[in-house]
């Protein structure tokens, strides 16, 4: 790529990612953090990681998010949080261009060949919940998109790195260290440390999985289970996701059948112990 000097290939799912800097050191963190993922023959999207201004390579470097798609206004990056503007970038590719599935900003677990997704807005805790079940015995499918291919209405799964925030660090001290990226203090999201997703999950993350049972979680509240209307459940979902409208009709025929076959659930929890029982629970309910 031109105007980079360091550059990383990934493949991620259904996914190839290329990941260009003018540093080296977001490079290195990205190569360290994706472990054991393989490089894709031909990437579908590119990411680079430029000095916002030419001097600010040097000087109080800054970085600005590049590639096939960038947002112009976007404020740049200090380069202490270069890895995250990698993930940052690899997320704005997806979501704006993305064209062979259907994008749900959404986590999605999978256990005996069935998908649990689970969305809602940011500070929900669906990143920090589909870790800690990837933790305990399900497959992480990813934590920030989930893929439908329109035509067969499966998942695909897309397992990048887990970004944990603030309190939610601290509840994976037994997980080696070696599966952790730095951690970083203020970024505009508060301190983030990226987590590697478990290495069956990287392993099998080239399997869909059929969905069976959408959440939508509510971090703050009393526990409380209720269900939610099928069509309530579509409008949250376009809103959930970034390429809806660009897909028109094939999207909609996609999306109508998901919402009719799939039971969805509101649940609100105190806690990360109680969530997880609550999912635990409802899916208990779903498989009887």
């Amino acid at each position: 790529m031109a105007g980079v000097r360091h550059a990383l290939a990934l493949q991620v799912g259904p996914v190839g990612l290329r990941i260009g800097s003018a540093w080296k050191r977001p490079i290195d963190e990205l190569r360290a953090l994706y472990r054991g993922y393989p490089a894709p023959a031909i990437p579908d999207f590119t990411v680079r990681l430029e000095p916002a201004k030419p001097w600010r390579r040097f000087v109080k470097p800054s970085i600005f998010i590049g590639g096939d798609f960038i947002l112009p206004d976007a404020a740049p990056l200090a380069l202490a949080h270069g890895l995250l503007a990698a993930e940052m970038g690899m997320n704005l590719q997806m979501a704006l261009g993305q064209r062979r599935f259907l994008l749900l900003h959404a986590a999605a677990v999978e256990r005996e060949g069935r998908a649990l997704l689970m969305t809602g807005v940011s500070g929900a805790g669906k990143s920090t919940l589909a870790a800690l079940l990837g933790e305990r015995g399900w497959r992480l499918m990813g934590d920030e998109f989930a893929l439908l291919e329109m035509a067969t209405g499966l998942v695909h799964a897309f397992p990048r790195a887990v970004s944990l925030k603030n309190e939610a660090v601290g509840l994976f001290g037994d997980v080696a260290a070696d599966r952790f990226g730095p951690l970083m203090e203020d970024t505009p999201k508060g301190a983030i440390r990226h987590l590697r997703p478990r290495d069956d999950a990287i392993a099998r993350m080239t399997e869909p999985a059929r969905p069976a049972l959408l959440l939508f979680p509510r971090y703050g509240f009393e526990a409380e289970t209720r269900e939610i209307g099928q069509a309530e459940v579509f409008v949250r979902l376009t809103q959930a996701s970034t390429n809806y409208v660009a897909l028109g009709e094939a999207a909609f025929d996609a999306l109508t059948g998901f919402v009719r076959e799939i039971p969805a659930r509101a649940i609100d929890y105190p806690n990360t112990d109680t969530a997880v029982a609550m999912v635990e629970r409802a899916w208990a309910e779903w498989e009887r």
